[in-house]
């Protein structure tokens, strides 16, 4: 089987689905290709993959390059799930592992890294491979040239001796680390915002870090006017856990939950609730678009939801975090919701929760609360 017919077997579901978005791009036969010599040197166990979009790297080792026991650390759920479907329709169900990030490169003489777009994310994944890798470890981090800095490599010289770029093709380009220096993680990292009389603490992948964001801000400038009698919240699409940490605070009677897909959101939301003394306070579970939570079990929502899918803008993310909160809010329930005012979702809002009035609105953003039919 030629590696053009077996990428075309492997598909985005569950993932966005959207005509501009692919299970398998450049920088994933990139990434591939620049290891294959090394990879075709590694024993079972010694290959590990980090933020493989869709299963593309992990399963094109195994089947293209003889990779064995590969262990794979992937931060959003629906990548594990991506993963896992098109392990199943190619036939390789059980050639890996999924699991933490902290356990990936444990002994890994070769390690793919899809590039993150955030610094700190791409330096937590060098530092926990520099920390437990083999001494002869090689790590590729591939990613499109355009989203690539000089900064990256500053980063995985901090963790690295050798760090190298190769030519660029169909606009992606593969940084190669050698010679790891270990250290102990710089994370989670925390930082007191005086002016919410909170503690934020955020692992590297967490979107916004220990900063809060102008939309999350403007939720919260709006904690007070959210359904007063609640005796229930959700958090959806937590993040670092701001908004479910200042409910907890503000409202001390309220049981707040707080759910993302992500594996370094809940990790860093987890740090949150432990440095401001809510531990017991906040329940955090990782799951997508609030599946575990019953229908109907919640009487506020809030979320500040994405509206990219990588690099392209569409709606379809947001739209299912809608459907959600419209799933699991009692009749009467609130959901509270910010986005770009460019956006328009208050029709959207309407159709998939209830009638929605718009709460706050400005050029940029644009808060709504929506009440369960």
């Amino acid at each position: 089987m030629t590696a053009s017919d077996f990428f075309d077997r492997l598909r985005r579901a569950p993932d966005v689905e959207a005509p501009e978005l692919v299970a398998v791009d450049a920088t994933d036969r990139l990434l591939l290709d620049e290891a294959a010599a090394a990879l075709a040197l590694c024993g079972p166990g010694e290959v590990a993959v980090v933020d493989d979009s869709h299963g593309a790297l992990t399963l094109g080792a195994v089947a293209l390059h003889g990779a064995r026991d590969v262990r794979v650390a992937q931060d959003l759920l629906v990548g594990e799930r991506a993963l896992a479907r098109n392990a199943e329709r190619t036939g390789l169900t059980g050639t890996y592992r999924s699991v933490p990030l902290a356990e990936a490169p444990a002994g890994a003489r070769v390690v793919l890294v899809k590039a993150p777009r955030a610094l700190d994310a791409l330096r937590e994944i060098a530092e926990q491979v520099a920390a437990t890798a083999a001494p002869d470890v090689t790590v590729l981090v591939g990613g499109r040239v355009k989203h690539m800095t000089h900064a990256m490599n500053d980063v995985l010289r901090d963790s690295f001796a050798d760090v190298s770029a190769t030519l660029a093709r169909q606009k992606s380009r593969v940084l190669v680390a050698r010679g790891p220096k270990p250290g102990t993680s710089s994370f989670p990292r925390c930082h007191q915002h005086a002016d919410l009389g909170l503690a934020l603490c955020a692992h590297g992948a967490a979107f916004a870090g220990t900063k809060v964001d102008i939309g999350t801000r403007a939720l919260l400038g709006r904690l007070d006017a959210m359904a007063p009698g609640a005796a229930t919240a959700l958090d959806l699409g937590c993040g670092t856990g701001v908004l479910a940490a200042a409910l907890a605070v503000a409202r001390p009677a309220l049981g707040v939950l707080a759910v993302d897909q992500s594996a370094a959101a809940v990790a860093s939301t987890l740090s949150t609730a432990a440095a401001n003394g809510l531990g017991d306070r906040l329940q955090v579970i990782r799951d997508d678009a609030a599946e575990s939570v019953p229908a109907g079990s919640v009487d506020l929502v809030v979320c500040n939801p994405p509206f990219h899918v990588g690099a392209a803008v569409v709606t379809t993310a947001a739209d299912r975090l809608f459907a959600a909160a419209g799933r699991v809010l009692r009749p009467g329930g609130e959901l509270w919701t910010v986005y770009n005012s460019a956006l328009r979702y208050k029709p959207t809002l309407t159709r998939l929760v209830g009638p929605t009035r718009v709460a706050e609105q400005t050029p940029k953003f644009t808060v709504t609360v929506s009440t369960r039919r």
